[in-house]
């Protein structure tokens, strides 16, 4: 597995270019299928996605570091947030999976900080590799997610199922 991994890391960035292009592809996707149609939420998910991975493109992967990618991706969390509640458009499956997995890539960068940095850790163990296939899935199923708009993990299904609940429960609480 560590070899594995290691072929991984070697490839990082060729994979960050190609997740930055799927999202570069979605935008154009959503911007191209959404000419005729009022809805314009997913190609402004999309833009935002993109804006966001292409500006953390143009770092160094060599001098990066885990902690500037989790800010990264907080950023772009208030951003997704507050574009959900101002926007005037239909919330599109795409703004759950956008801010749960880029929740979890964020959990994720932070563990892998506090691993290396804090701790100095650099043998091998079990996180490296969840870090390095969940980052990476993550972020395929994200850029899917906003071409296809299809809830594939049923993540919007739940929301739905807990927001009804939690509005039935304030409704019997009054």
């Amino acid at each position: 597995m560590i070899d594995f991994l290691r072929f991984i890391v070697d490839l990082g960035e060729n994979i960050s270019a190609f997740v930055t292009w799927l999202f570069l592809i979605a935008f154009l996707f959503n911007l191209s299928s959404s000419i005729n149609k009022p809805d314009k939420s997913r190609v402004q998910l999309s833009l935002i996605m993109m804006v966001s991975y292409s500006s953390s493109a143009v770092l160094s992967l060599k001098t990066v570091t885990y902690l500037d990618y989790f800010m990264f991706d907080i950023v772009t969390i208030l951003i997704v947030i507050i574009w959900g509640i101002k926007t005037k458009f239909t919330i599109p499956t795409a703004l759950i999976y956008l801010i749960t997995g880029m929740s979890i890539n964020a959990m994720l960068f932070l563990g892998m900080h506090y691993d290396t940095v804090i701790i100095g850790n650099i043998d091998y163990w079990w996180f490296w590799a969840v870090y390095v296939i969940g980052t990476i899935s993550i972020d395929l199923l994200m850029a899917l997610v906003l071409i296809i708009n299809k809830d594939l993990l049923g993540l919007a299904w739940i929301y739905n199922k807990t927001k009804m609940r939690v509005n039935s429960l304030n409704s019997a609480l009054k």
